[in-house]
């Protein structure tokens, strides 16, 4: 019996909801670029979920059961508010409140494909309807309730802000769900898939996808990003911050992947984000200062910025809080883990490896007494 470090190269599954082929990503054999040029996120839902993108009247369909399934139970809501805001990080508040939604649905255990449909519409449309709400109560206002005729990227910033964002922001943040929305089998989907393999429930499964997305190697990248930039300050000391931290092997955040060997192909996407939307904001020095960093890490390390990189400004431009960009991530996510929890219960089996053993051998017991 062979093992793999963290499972590297090991094919665990059969999957048909995204590929990483060659460098090039795609959900259902559509190429991430495509998507991100000309898809909106819900029909990028839609395409995960069901294998094929929405005519148009499906497309609306779908769109008003995401925003009649949005409204998340007051005492959900309630809950949250006698978190200790002060100390929680918003994953933590998040991982809490998704396992809660599970205790206000008579569906929960219900396992039929139509329970299960149901589910993922009402997790999928609550996710942002939580993760603005903890924002907003943590700084002392109210949540917002989400506005039906409003897109799914749009709602969001509605609900964290108060104010219906500009086109441009909806559009950045639009493409910003769609490059995040899946990724074949990473560490939170397979995490869900383990979950739901035992025929535990949708609600368990998502709980510990976003346990999972929480850790600083998954989904907490892009926060730990924003904070070095914020550290540094200025485009002028990031040349000599980011040498003194690799002179040091400090781990520079946001830089190489795994699964990509010449470049995470969501990057591009998010770097001309990141430039229009500093533009706008009369802040280029987070874009002119990333830029600076991907520079000196691509020649110095050869290593090119992943996903998470340049996310972190793009969301710092949209004025939203650092500790909310992995709940974010969460919103986004949630509706590729959705797609492998109901292919999992489609062709379910126990997902149980073996582990190879490095202990001790031919212990003695020693009595009580004697040890």
């Amino acid at each position: 019996m062979s093992t793999t470090k963290g499972l590297e190269g090991v094919v665990a599954t059969t999957s048909s909801v995204s590929s990483i082929i060659d460098g090039v990503l795609t959900y259902h054999g559509y190429d991430i670029d495509d998507l991100a040029d000309h898809a909106s996120f819900e029909e990028v839902i839609y395409l995960l979920w069901n294998n094929k993108l929405p005519a148009k009247e499906e497309l609306n369909t779908f769109r008003r059961e995401l925003a009649a399934a949005a409204k998340v139970p007051d005492a959900v809501l309630e809950q949250m508010r006698t978190y200790p805001i002060d100390k929680v990080h918003p994953m933590a508040a998040l991982r809490t409140a998704v396992s809660n939604l599970a205790l206000f649905d008579e569906e929960a255990d219900e396992q039929d494909e139509e329970a299960n449909r149901r589910k993922a519409l009402k997790l999928q449309a609550q996710l942002p309807t939580l993760v603005t709400a903890f924002s907003r109560i943590r700084n002392g206002k109210d949540p917002v309730a989400p506005k039906e005729e409003l897109s799914f990227a749009a709602n969001f910033l509605y609900m964290l802000n108060g104010e219906e964002p500009d086109e441009t922001s909806e559009k950045a943040f639009n493409k910003a769900l769609v490059l995040h929305a899946d990724h074949e089998l990473n560490a939170s989907t397979f995490t869900a898939r383990v979950c739901v393999a035992t025929l535990s429930d949708m609600y368990s499964g998502v709980t510990a996808a976003i346990g999972a997305l929480k850790g600083p190697l998954h989904g907490g990248a892009n926060e730990r990003v924003m904070g070095m930039l914020s550290e540094i300050g200025e485009v002028d000391k990031a040349e000599s911050y980011i040498k003194d931290a690799l002179a040091r092997k400090v781990k520079i955040m946001g830089f190489g992947h795994r699964v990509y060997k010449n470049g995470d192909p969501r990057a591009k996407h998010l770097k001309e984000m990141s430039r229009q939307l500093t533009e706008v904001t009369g802040e280029s020095k987070w874009y002119d200062m990333s830029v600076k960093i991907d520079e000196i890490v691509t020649n110095e390390k050869g290593l090119l910025p992943n996903v998470d990189f340049y996310s972190a400004s793009v969301y710092h431009s949209l004025g939203i809080e650092h500790d909310i960009f992995t709940p974010i991530f969460a919103v986004s996510r949630i509706s590729g883990w959705i797609a492998h929890i109901l292919e999992q219960f489609e062709n379910n089996r126990l997902i149980r490896p073996r582990a190879e053993y490095t202990g001790p051998d031919h212990q003695e017991w020693v009595p009580l007494e004697k040890r």
